[in-house]
């Protein structure tokens, strides 16, 4: 039996309107991720704009209003949504060994995640799927719709309590001691990443990672992204279970109607939460930005329900389905591609790369990310995929995680045909029923001096091999044995 893989679905079992997707979000993912690979993450913690150009204010504002938190979260959706499916063909295929395929498959992507934020970029996503994949979304395979839904409304009041946690607790004290400490974690940025060669960064990175999960209060700050993720992961988790990605054609007149209410909200709230956060920026809480991080939770599942959806109707027309293939190449490598992004990226601004780090502000970062995405990736991904069924990164992770398949015995050889019942053939003509037969004529001489008693010079016995005699098992004696059957490990 074939092993079942994971990673990567073979082309005959893919959702072609989910690679688009899972292509969009890798855009936007990157362009959301630029700041972060061309920056610090602590800067602008006084409050203070690290960009004082109007351009690029400008742009800093589209682009949070736009794409902040909207494509990882689609990612999360993506998961969720993936997981029923992934994990429903499992069963079918390989129902005794589905359940720790799926867990050695989450389990390989949460060490990739940590690898890739302790060393390369502490920005890293991946395993924050995979840690929830393991805590939330695969216990509750089987949860009921109703527990779905109420964990989901659960996620939706955590900011209102955090929130009033935070005006609770945050002193002027405290927020003044925050920020020094993200000062100094800036400076220490600007001293490495700019200039400092590959294991040097490395070293930084770690730095940084580590911090993020050691320090209290960026935890609490952590938190919340984990909630937010848990929350579109959790309606992806819906959204498979209820097998919405299957009955697109089914569902399609409602969703234009989603559509323009999700866009309805997300633009009210996201203009209303860029707007409180650019006018309210001296550091630490207020009953102000609570409002502003609300609107920020609404915004961003909202915003990137009107992008799935509208992404959705388009990919049903034959003619937008044709022009956003070049999406679902790139989306069948979705792995693949995330890291590339970190490789290119960090290979521009790093020190041990190009240098740029710190030089390249909102305004430039977005037609950079437009760049490598459609003159790298893309191409790339459409190259691949013409000569391969699915990415490297994704055919690594299916060899790492698919057992080998069960060793089978070999074959036994058929048992000989019994001899058919019924009286014995007759004799040869010229013999009486019951004659013994005719003796044997004697063999030729041999050639050479012949000694009394044998056939062989110099022999005194009886002659190799009796004549007439069986010499094996089967005919001319040769016995046929089946050989060993080879069997191969499917990955």
């Amino acid at each position: 039996m074939a092993t079942p893989t994971v990673g990567s679905l073979p082309m005959s079992e893919r959702i072609a309107t989910l690679d688009i997707i899972r292509g969009f979000a890798l855009l936007g993912i990157l362009i959301m991720n630029m700041p972060g690979f061309s920056s610090s993450f602590f800067a602008e913690a006084d409050g203070s704009h690290q960009w004082t150009g109007q351009l690029d204010q400008v742009a800093e504002a589209i682009r949070d209003m736009l794409f902040s938190g909207k494509f990882n979260s689609m990612f999360s959706l993506l998961f969720g949504i993936g997981f029923t499916i992934q994990f429903a063909r499992l069963e079918q295929k390989d129902p005794a060994r589905a359940t720790g395929i799926y867990l050695r498959r989450l389990a390989v992507l949460a060490v990739l995640g940590l690898i890739h934020g302790a060393i390369f970029w502490p920005g890293d996503v991946l395993h924050i799927y995979a840690i929830l994949g393991l805590l939330l979304v695969f216990p509750l395979r089987r949860a009921s719709i109703r527990t779905i839904v109420t964990l989901m409304a659960l996620c939706l009041v955590y900011p209102v309590v955090s929130g009033t946690l935070r005006l609770m607790v945050m002193t002027p004290e405290i927020t003044a001691m925050l920020v020094r400490e993200a000062q100094a974690w800036e400076a220490s940025n600007k001293a490495v990443y700019p200039s400092g060669n590959f294991l040097q960064t490395a070293a930084e990175n770690m730095r940084v990672f580590t911090h993020l999960y050691g320090s209290r209060w960026e935890l609490w700050g952590s938190l919340g992204f984990w909630v937010q993720m848990a929350f579109t992961m959790l309606l992806g988790l819906l959204a498979g279970r209820l097998r919405w990605a299957q009955r697109i054609p089914e569902l399609a007149p409602k969703v234009r109607s989603w559509m323009w209410v999700a866009l309805a909200v997300g633009l009210f709230c996201g203009a209303a939460f860029t707007l409180i956060f650019q006018f309210n920026r001296v550091p630490g809480p207020s009953p102000i930005k609570l409002l502003g991080g609300l609107c920020y939770w609404i915004s961003r599942p909202a915003l990137m329900i009107f992008y799935v959806l509208l992404i959705v109707r388009l990919a049903q027309d034959p003619r937008w389905a044709q022009r956003l293939a070049p999406f679902g190449a790139a989306g069948r490598m979705p792995l693949t591609n995330y890291l590339m992004q970190t490789a290119i990226c960090t290979t521009i601004f790093y020190g041990w790369g190009f240098g740029l780090w710190g030089q390249v502000g909102p305004a430039a970062g977005l037609p950079l990310a437009l760049t490598i995405f459609f003159a790298i990736q893309v191409p790339w991904s459409i190259w691949w995929l013409n000569r391969n069924d699915r990415g490297p990164m994704e055919r690594l992770w299916a060899w790492m995680t698919s057992p080998p398949a069960p060793r089978r015995p070999a074959p036994r050889p058929p048992p000989p045909a019994p001899r058919p019942a019924g009286p014995a053939p007759p004799p040869p003509p010229g013999r009486p029923p019951g004659a013994a037969p005719p003796p044997m004529a004697p063999p030729p001489p041999a050639r050479g001096r012949s000694t009394p008693g044998g056939n062989t010079p110099g022999g005194g016995g009886p002659p190799r091999g009796p004549p007439g005699g069986r010499a094996g098992a089967g005919q001319g004696g040769l016995t046929v044995k089946p050989g060993d059957v080879a069997l191969t490990r499917t990955r």
